[in-house]
């Protein structure tokens, strides 16, 4: 990947937040393959964040040129530039 990066977050809340990110990251991991987007596929590109016990989020890293039909497709709660 290069060029400018997004950072794409979902965010999942409540005394199972953490199991439900879980769940969302295998499905996340699913859409990336039949899409044919293996170079999104990687630990370091996503994966999940524990802010508390009560707040998990997953996250993917995308290039800005693919924000729109990441947005179209999965609805991502909260985006943001990534630094390199």
């Amino acid at each position: 990947m290069s060029g400018q990066k997004i950072k794409l977050k979902w965010d999942f809340r409540g005394p199972e937040a953490n199991q439900t990110a879980k769940h969302f990251l295998t499905h996340l991991i699913e859409f990336l393959q039949k899409e044919n987007l293996p170079h999104y596929n990687k630990k370091s590109c996503q994966g999940l964040e524990q802010t508390s016990t009560y707040l998990c989020s997953v996250f993917l890293i995308i290039e800005l040129k693919e924000l729109t039909f990441f947005k179209e497709h999965l609805k991502p709660h909260r985006a943001f530039y990534e630094k390199s």
